[in-house]
């Protein structure tokens, strides 16, 4: 019975420690279902993570060529992909419309190379065009000058009883770029240019000027602004002869503002402002060819 009794207590010495045993290992399993359903998690994860940034199954997935990160530990591994995750932020969110647009701004391309050429080609032409216009000015203008240039030395003769003077282009031959220079030589003086003329000469050979450019292009009206204030007496009986010559050869009507009394007397009509009351002013005009016709009328009777 002792020896029974023995055994009996080193069975259930056997039987608690399996039971412990059996705790144990059920722990264990309830431990590594739990690891199991979070690995089953995880991969669950990395599934979804791979299809949302890959577009693709992890079986699907190219492994050739990662001979090299097998090397790395898992610090650097997740440190690149740390790097690797930032740099694919700043890139911003995948465009899914990229490949539509990218046709579009193909499209626009196209069409700003058609216009491209197409402006470049009207460029070609207006060059070719200004180029024409240019020659065709060059022309003109060359003919203008010499027209120009002769009526100046005859005005310029006339106005001062003799002398001679010319224009010359300075700076280049080309007309539409090159300066004008007035060579002058009034009687009795040496050819020079004309800001070293004095006063009364440079205003009349202004006025020779003038009307050379006037007699080539004339117009209806001229206006002349006391032109002959610098002017004496002499020049002033020159201009005002010159000036009935061109009013008879021409259909030009001269208007003449002066004060000068030989001008006055040899114009056709007269106006002026006077005042027979005091304050207040009055237009008067005087046709001085009725008045000479008058005159002799008067003078026969």
């Amino acid at each position: 019975l002792a020896i029974r009794d023995s055994a009996l207590r080193a069975a259930d010495a056997r039987l608690k420690e399996a039971d412990r045993a059996a705790a144990d290992g059920r722990e264990e399993r309830v431990r590594a279902e739990a690891l199991l359903d979070r690995r089953d998690q995880a991969c669950r994860e990395i599934e979804t993570r791979c299809r949302e940034f890959l577009g693709c199954a992890i079986a699907e997935i190219d492994t050739s060529g990662t001979e090299r990160f097998q090397e790395m530990s898992a610090a650097d591994l997740e440190e690149r992909a740390e790097r690797r995750a930032t740099e694919r932020e700043r890139l911003g969110p995948v465009n899914l419309r990229a490949e539509i647009e990218a046709e579009d701004v193909g499209k626009q391309i196209d069409g700003l190379t058609t216009e491209s050429t197409d402006l470049l080609a009207a460029i070609a032409r207006l060059r070719q065009g200004i180029a024409e216009l240019n020659r065709e000015g060059q022309a003109r203008l060359q003919k203008s000058f010499e027209t120009v240039n002769l009526a100046f030395q005859d005005i310029f003769t006339t106005l001062f009883g003799g002398g001679r003077a010319y224009l010359s282009l300075v700076e280049g031959s080309d007309p539409l770029a090159a300066g004008i220079e007035i060579m002058a030589s009034p009687p009795g003086k040496r050819l020079q240019l004309l800001s070293l003329l004095s006063g009364g000469e440079q205003a009349l050979t202004a006025l020779a000027l003038l009307f050379a450019v006037f007699s080539s292009n004339p117009a209806p009206i001229c206006i002349l602004d006391e032109v002959d204030a610098p002017l004496d007496d002499a020049n002033v009986d020159r201009f005002c002869g010159l000036l009935s010559r061109m009013a008879e050869d021409s259909l030009t009507r001269f208007l003449v503002i002066t004060h000068h009394r030989m001008t006055m007397a040899r114009m056709n009509r007269l106006f002026g402002v006077t005042m027979a009351e005091r304050g207040v002013s009055q237009l008067v005009s005087v046709d001085l060819q009725v008045a000479e016709s008058l005159r002799e009328q008067l003078s026969f009777v």
